[in-house]
């Protein structure tokens, strides 16, 4: 007995399968967004494809880092901006207490705001962001690249530097009488003038954190593009 093979139906089932199976790739693209479902749609690709998106995700690390170094940098300007204003009015002070016209009473009165000031700079000195201390004499490195690269931070310390011991020492200078004030209007403006270079390097380092930043938006811009194409 000859059992005779139906070709024509083998063909047309082999035929539905590949349709189906190109369906379900299809179906599978189309949910998923990406072209590569699994390892066998395209085995280079797919390989190609993860180490881009893992150093995509450095990138994405590396922003936030950037991000937080900018937020630490203005953080310190901000404090030594309150601080400028503080030296102005203890310079205004200073200057008050210089006149021959005032009494000790007056001068007194001015001593005492100057001391204010003075214990104000001092609690400055020991702010914190996030924990770490704002002001020391080590500098902060940030990563600015995904592969791990950093660039320090410039160091600002207000309690080791001459130019602020006066008024982190409340008993090292006061404006009681004209020569005590006199002193003390020295200092002041050597203060301020410290304050004017270290305002300055804060900001040359947030110039810095802003080209490196939009270095990384670039990067993960393009490795995004790469991704998609595969």
């Amino acid at each position: 007995m000859i059992i005779n093979t139906n070709i024509e139906a083998l063909k047309t089932t082999n035929i539905l399968n590949e349709s189906q199976s190109l369906l379900a790739r299809s179906l599978a693209r189309l949910s998923s967004g990406a072209k590569i479902v699994k390892p066998s749609d395209d085995a280079a690709g797919l390989a190609v494809s993860s180490r881009l998106k893992g150093q995509i995700s450095r990138v994405d690390s590396a922003l936030s880092n950037v991000s937080n170094g900018m937020s630490w940098t203005q953080t310190q300007d901000g404090f030594m901006k309150t601080l400028e204003g503080a030296f102005r009015r203890m310079g205004e002070l200073a200057m008050l207490s210089l006149d021959r016209t005032k009494s000790d009473d007056d001068r007194e009165l001015y001593q005492a705001e100057f001391n204010q000031l003075q214990s104000f700079v001092s609690s400055t000195a020991t702010r914190e962001f996030n924990g770490v201390s704002i002001f020391s004499t080590t500098s902060l490195p940030v990563t600015i690249d995904s592969d791990g690269n950093t660039f320090d931070s410039v160091p600002i310390d207000i309690t080791g530097h001459n130019s602020y011991a006066f008024a982190i020492n409340t008993t090292s200078s006061g404006i009681g009488n004209v020569t005590s004030a006199a002193t003390a209007l020295t200092l002041v403006k050597d203060a301020i003038g410290r304050v004017a270079v270290d305002r300055a390097s804060l900001g040359a380092v947030q110039s810095r954190l802003n080209f490196s930043r939009d270095q990384l938006n670039v990067t993960k811009e393009n490795l995004s593009s790469a991704v998609s194409r595969i």
